[in-house]
């Protein structure tokens, strides 16, 4: 299997791992998120799926683990229906890895084609990282600001 087999198929794994949470959370606000990111998976698998037949990686990875396979899923290990900040913290965590991962297929990429769909990749990482970290100041923000303005300068959100 090459990089490029290889990330279609953790595109879908992450496709399905979303599918999977927004069932688990369909009667919550987490549904909607982990719908959006399944969509987003899907589209990132045609994506890829679509440049297959053109782009060749030599890069054996049969023995590697994609960072959805490695997760046993996030109900498990939260409470029954997780809180919006602890999902989304474990969301960031999955995104992380998956830029860490496209970013090393980057630097075994041989071709200027695979490089510019693996920095495409990254980008879109990076994009739903982005989104994660926003989401997660903006749920922290009321429980650490105090509410009142004689307590100092705070920065506009």
């Amino acid at each position: 299997m090459n990089n490029l087999e290889f990330a279609i198929n953790m595109e879908h794994d992450g496709e399905k791992f979303y599918k999977k949470q927004a069932e688990k959370n369909k009667d919550n606000s987490l549904n909607t998120v982990f719908l959006l990111l399944e969509e987003d998976e899907a589209h990132h698998a045609r994506i890829l799926q679509n440049k297959f037949n053109e782009l060749t990686d030599s890069n054996t990875l049969s023995q590697v683990n994609n960072v959805f396979k490695e997760s046993k899923g996030f109900i498990s290990e939260f409470e029954k229906i997780p809180n919006q900040l602890d999902a989304y913290k474990f969301a960031l965590e999955i995104e992380r890895k998956s830029i860490d991962l496209y970013k090393s297929f980057l630097s075994e990429s041989t071709d200027d084609q695979s490089k510019e769909l693996f920095e495409f990749l990254i980008k879109q990482e990076k994009d739903h990282y982005t989104i994660f970290e926003e989401l997660i100041l903006l749920v922290e923000r009321p429980e650490e600001w105090v509410e009142n303005a004689e307590f100092g300068i705070r920065e506009e959100y």
